[in-house]
């Protein structure tokens, strides 16, 4: 494999506002761009300034940032990750940033919240399984089809959907907290009640203990573009039906929200799942512990 390029960095963790994303204090990027390839992600759109997306790029003298960042933290939290760069994207398996990075929010006593489309995250089982024994530890594995071949159009480089469902059981076996990002579901595509039931399922068969939807999609400048030409890849006619049904609206929820939103409701109460996000912040800063003194 070739030399990962580096970008400058002047921090890596950032202070996120009071009641955000998962209930996160801290936000951090190891990396900038991805590779998998996902036609919807918003990460792409023009307000980012990254045009070269898809190349991988690591954070310079990151682990050292990091270091100084914990270390001038004037209280611990939880440190979410994945939001920009999945922080297990195909390079991370010989860089080790993300793993090196657990190691040090283990040392400074913080939690941390990942989101990724990769089942690489088990590898790093052993240092969650130490960080959670002290703090809270919450894992996101994205997935928005059950269906394998409908996952490699939408989400062409990912991991396939069954293995992140096997992460998801490897990781819920060994006492990590964690379940799925049904989120985006994509109008006209996988908003279907089989899709969104099957995954409930699945997640709840591998020790899931939340599924979070996004019964929709969003569209900016620069990611509406790359969206709507892999629409046209994959999907002959549908770039035109979004345009139609959408035009530049920067939401496009399902139309058939109302109805999915209430199947997969109860198809969560009926799993013991939980889905709103107040209830699975609520869980996981608790998750082993009846009470995290610290939090």
């Amino acid at each position: 494999m070739d030399t990962l390029p580096t970008l400058p960095a002047k921090q890596l963790i950032t202070r996120q506002k009071s009641g955000g994303w998962f209930g996160c204090e801290y936000n951090m990027n190891l990396y900038r761009g991805c590779t998998h390839g996902c036609i919807y992600c918003d990460s792409r759109s023009s307000c980012y300034q990254n045009p070269d997306f898809d190349t991988v790029y690591a954070k310079a003298d990151a682990l050292a940032i990091l270091r100084r960042d914990l270390g001038r933290l004037r209280r611990v939290g939880v440190i979410a990750t994945g939001s920009m760069s999945d922080p297990y994207n195909p390079r991370e398996a010989e860089a080790l940033l993300s793993r090196r990075a657990l190691e040090l929010i283990f040392a400074f006593e913080c939690g941390v919240a990942i989101a990724t489309k990769s089942d690489l995250v088990v590898r790093d089982v052993d240092v969650l399984r130490d960080i959670v024994r002290q703090a809270p530890v919450l894992i996101k594995l994205t997935i928005t089809a059950a269906d394998d071949a409908l996952a490699a159009k939408i989400e062409p480089h990912a991991s396939s959907s069954s293995a992140r469902f096997e992460a998801v059981a490897a990781l819920s076996e060994a006492g990590v907290y964690t379940g799925v990002l049904m989120t985006p579901i994509l109008p006209f595509i996988n908003d279907t009640e089989d899709n969104v039931v099957s995954i409930a399922r699945r997640a709840k068969a591998a020790g899931a203990r939340f599924v979070y939807p996004g019964l929709g999609v969003t569209q900016r400048t620069g990611q509406r573009e790359y969206f709507h030409q892999g629409l046209e890849r994959h999907f002959p006619g549908m770039a035109e039906r979004y345009r139609k049904a959408f035009g530049d609206d920067y939401w496009c929820g399902s139309p058939d929200y109302d109805r999915l939103r209430r199947i997969f409701a109860r198809e969560c109460s009926d799993l013991g799942l939980l889905w709103r996000m107040g209830d699975i912040v609520e869980h996981y800063k608790r998750w082993p512990h009846a009470q995290q003194s610290l939090f």
